[in-house]
C-alpha cells in the first residue's frame, strides 16, 4: 500500500467514527512504529507497535477487532487499539459467564444509583444499601478501589448487572464464624492481631473473628492504658480463657502466657540459702517476711525460738531486718517457709 494517503477522503469519514467504538479490520501496512489498519473501504486507522503484545509476530493480512481511541492523529489517521478490543472481548465473556450468586471482582469507577463500574459493555450497579454491612458515610471513598461482590440481578437486554458487596460480606462472615467455632476451645493458644483498642481492653482478630482481651488480662502489672503494652496492628499469641457460643463471645489473655513474677521470684530462691529479709506482717503463729527479690514467706514462731512460751511480737516487730534461711518452697502454690538465723539491732 502507498504511504501517501488521500487525507481528504479520510476526513470525510471521521464523523462516522466515535471514540470507544469497536470495528473489525485487516492490517494493510506494517511500519517500524506501528501498523496501518483498514476498518472498511478507504478508512484506515493507525495502531502503535506498543499496543501489541508481540509486535514482531504481526504481519500484513492479520484480521482482528480494534477500539477507536482518537478520531484523528498528526497524520490525519484514526487511532485505534487492539489491546483494548481484546480486553473488552474478555470482559464481555466474563460478564456473560456470570450467574445469580456468582462472585466477581470489580473496580468502582463512580457513584450514580449506587457504586458504578463496567465489565465490557455491561454496567455494574451496587445499590447504596448493598455496599457494606457497616454504615457508610462517604460512598465516593470507594471509587478507584477493587471490591468483591455477588450477582443479585442480571439484565442482558439492557446489559446491567446488579450486585451486592454486603451479601458477600455476610456470607464470608458466617463461613468464618462456623469455621472458628469448630476449632476454638478454652486453653487453646491462638495467633491474633490487635484490631481495636478501648479504654477497658482490646479486640483481637483471631481467624477473622473478633475476640475480647480485658486490660486486666494483658499484664501482671497494673496498667493505666492498653497502649502501655499493645498497639493496633500488633500480632501476638494469646490464650483462650473463656467461650460463650450462645452470645458469640471469646475472651483472651496475654498474661496467661507470661510467667507470673511471683512464681519467678520463688523459683530464684534456693533451699538452704540465707537471705536478708524484712518483717512486713505479724501473725498469731509467726510473721510474714519479704526477701530482697520481693518474694514473701512465712517465718513460723517454731522456727524462731525453742521457747514455746514466747510470742512472735516478743521476738520481732514489723520493719525489723532479719537473716532467714529458706527451709522449703512450693513453686506451684508460691508457699515459702523460713527459719530465723539471726536478728540485726
Amino acid at each position: 500500500m502507498n504511504e501517501n494517503f488521500n487525507l481528504d477522503a479520510i476526513d470525510k469519514t471521521f464523523t462516522s467514527y466515535k471514540k470507544g467504538q469497536t470495528f473489525g479490520g485487516v492490517v494493510v501496512l506494517r511500519r517500524a512504529d506501528g501498523v496501518i489498519f483498514n476498518i472498511g473501504g478507504k478508512n484506515d486507522a493507525y495502531i502503535p507497535a506498543s499496543d501489541f503484545e508481540d509486535y514482531d509476530a504481526v504481519k500484513i493480512g492479520d484480521r482482528f477487532e480494534v477500539v477507536i481511541t482518537n478520531q484523528k492523529n498528526e497524520e490525519g489517521l484514526i487511532e485505534a487499539s487492539k489491546s483494548l478490543a481484546d480486553n473488552l472481548r474478555i470482559a464481555n465473556q466474563n460478564a456473560l459467564s456470570l450467574r445469580l450468586g456468582s462472585k466477581f471482582s470489580f473496580v468502582a469507577t463512580g457513584v450514580g444509583n449506587g457504586l458504578m463500574s463496567k465489565m465490557g459493555d455491561y454496567t455494574i450497579i451496587v445499590p447504596f444499601d448493598q455496599v457494606s454491612e457497616r454504615y457508610v458515610k462517604n460512598f465516593h471513598s470507594f471509587v478507584g478501589k477493587q471490591m468483591e461482590a455477588v450477582v443479585t440481578e442480571i439484565d442482558k437486554e439492557n446489559k446491567n448487572i446488579v450486585a451486592s458487596v454486603k451479601l458477600l460480606q455476610e456470607q464470608t462472615r458466617i463461613a468464618i464464624e462456623n469455621n472458628f467455632w469448630n476449632i476454638i476451645f478454652v486453653n487453646k493458644v491462638v495467633n491474633g492481631k490487635v484490631a481495636r483498642i478501648m479504654p477497658y481492653g482490646a479486640f483481637v482478630s483471631v481467624e477473622g473473628f473478633d475476640c475480647f482481651l480485658h486490660i486486666s488480662n494483658i499484664s501482671y502489672d497494673k496498667l493505666q492504658k492498653v497502649e502501655d503494652v499493645l498497639n493496633v496492628g500488633d500480632e501476638r499469641q494469646f490464650k483462650v480463657i473463656g467461650i460463650d457460643k450462645e452470645n458469640k463471645k471469646v475472651e483472651l489473655s496475654l498474661k496467661a502466657l507470661l510467667e507470673d513474677p511471683k512464681i519467678a521470684r520463688v523459683k530464684s530462691l534456693e533451699t538452704g540459702a540465707v537471705y536478708d529479709a524484712e518483717v512486713v506482717k505479724l501473725l498469731q503463729f509467726g510473721a510474714i517476711v519479704k526477701v530482697e527479690n520481693g518474694a514473701t514467706g512465712l517465718l513460723h514462731i517454731s522456727n524462731c525460738t525453742e521457747d514455746k512460751t514466747k510470742k512472735i511480737y516478743e521476738l520481732v516487730k514489723v520493719g525489723d531486718k532479719v537473716r532467714v534461711e529458706l527451709i522449703s518452697k512450693d513453686e506451684e502454690t508460691q508457699k515459702i517457709s523460713f527459719k530465723l538465723e539471726s536478728m540485726k539491732e
